[in-house]
C-alpha cells in the first residue's frame, strides 16, 4: 500500500480539498487498493472539525464530497506515510523540523512540485483560501497537482 498525506496549517481548507480530489482520482483510476490518502494540519487549531464550508461548497460544485475531520500532523506520520506533501513552504519547514534520525520513510515535498516540474502550474505553493475566499483557485491548483502526483506515483511504483 502506498500512503499519501496532504498537509496544510489547520487541515480544514487546502489539505482536505487535496485529500478529496486525490481520493477521487485514485478511485477513478481503480487504484484504491494500492493508494491510501489522508490529510492533516501542522497546527492544532481545528482538531475534530469538519472541513471549511468554502472547501465543502467547492468540492460539491465539482461533484465531490468530503467527510473527514481535521487532525494534527505528528512526527509518527513521517514513518507511516510514503508521501508527505505540504501545501506551502511554511508547513514544509514545520514538517522537516520533525525529521529526527533518518528512520522516516516519507518523501517530504511541496505538493505542487510534481505539477510544477511538468509545467502544469507556475507556482509551488497552494495559497490559503481561509481569509480571501479563494477556494476556486485552490481547487484548480489541487486538481492539476493531483493529476501530476498520480502520474508520478504510477510511474515510480509501476501501477
Amino acid at each position: 500500500m502506498i500512503n499519501v498525506i496532504f498537509v496544510c496549517l489547520g487541515n480544514i481548507c487546502r489539505s482536505p480539498m487535496a485529500d478529496a480530489v486525490f481520493q477521487h482520482m485514485v478511485k477513478d483510476a481503480d487504484l484504491a487498493d494500492h493508494i491510501l490518502v489522508d490529510s492533516a494540519g501542522t497546527g492544532a487549531y481545528h482538531i475534530g472539525e469538519r472541513a471549511h464550508r468554502g472547501t465543502l461548497k467547492t468540492l460539491e460544485k465539482h461533484g465531490l464530497s468530503y467527510l473527514g475531520r481535521a487532525r494534527q500532523f505528528t512526527a509518527k506520520d513521517l514513518t507511516l506515510f510514503d508521501y508527505v506533501l505540504a501545501m506551502d513552504n511554511a508547513n514544509l519547514s514545520t514538517i522537516q523540523a520533525m525529521i529526527n534520525d533518518g528512520s522516516e520513510k516519507a518523501e517530504v515535498n511541496l505538493f505542487l512540485s510534481y505539477a510544477y516540474e511538468k509545467k502544469r502550474v507556475d507556482v509551488l505553493e497552494v495559497p490559503d483560501p481561509y481569509y480571501n475566499n479563494g477556494f476556486d483557485e485552490v481547487y484548480e491548483l489541487v486538481h492539476k497537482g493531483s493529476q501530476a502526483l498520480l502520474e508520478h506515483i504510477r510511474a515510480e511504483h509501476k501501477i
